[in-house]
């Protein structure tokens, strides 16, 4: 790989906080005139309940793969120096980060726009689960870019070995869509108004 087209991919197993210097260090590069970052955190409610911490989990060697691909991707449409992502798995307390990009260009859109793209990408496809830990319960989240992205793929040619396949319309409620509740004797429970099992594909 050419000095030029650094990237740098990680998954930070339960309890290593993400360095955020580490990773704007890496990117960091006298040709690039831009950096561009997003710090995904942890944050104290949601639909009005409090939230304590959240908790990741993932495949890890595919997040891996999913993530460098990513990457890969970002760099055939834009002109980028360095490429960082980093996820924390484990618990997440509220206010720390839990996912951190940064992306250095020559020209701040590029940096700015790929960006933008890779954490919309890796929310919509990489396998990593978010459970939310309330004061009153804990409930899996299903990300709205991953919905969406289902939903889309059964648009594309709705027809799945041989059986046409009519994608579930889902009503979206705040920036994060579906919710699975899972009580005492581990079983779940969609937690919102419309059907479906609420499982992870």
């Amino acid at each position: 790989m050419a000095a030029e087209e650094k990237t740098l991919v990680e998954i930070l197993e339960e309890h290593n906080p993400i360095d955020l210097a580490k990773y704007i260090n890496y990117v960091s590069a006298p040709q690039a005139g831009a950096i561009a970052t997003f710090s995904g955190t942890t944050r104290d409610t949601f639909e009005g309940k409090v939230v304590l911490e959240l908790r990741y989990e993932a495949y890890t060697p595919m997040a891996i793969r999913y993530l460098k691909s990513i990457c890969s991707s970002a760099r055939s449409s834009w002109n980028l120096h360095s490429i960082a992502v980093a996820h924390r798995l484990g618990p997440v307390p509220v206010g720390e980060t839990s996912v951190f990009i940064a992306i250095s260009s020559v020209h701040r859109i590029d940096a700015l726009d790929a960006c933008k793209y890779v954490i919309d990408e890796l929310k919509a496809t990489v396998p990593i689960w978010k459970k939310e830990v309330l004061a009153n319960g804990e409930v899996w989240k299903e990300n709205s870019e991953f919905l969406e992205r289902r939903l889309d793929l059964g648009k594309k040619d709705g027809d799945c070995c041989g059986k046409k396949v009519e994608p579930e319309v889902r009503d979206k409620k705040g920036c994060c869509g579906a919710k699975v509740k899972v009580n005492e004797e581990g079983i779940a429970n969609d937690s919102t108004s419309h059907e479906g099992s609420g499982e992870v594909e």
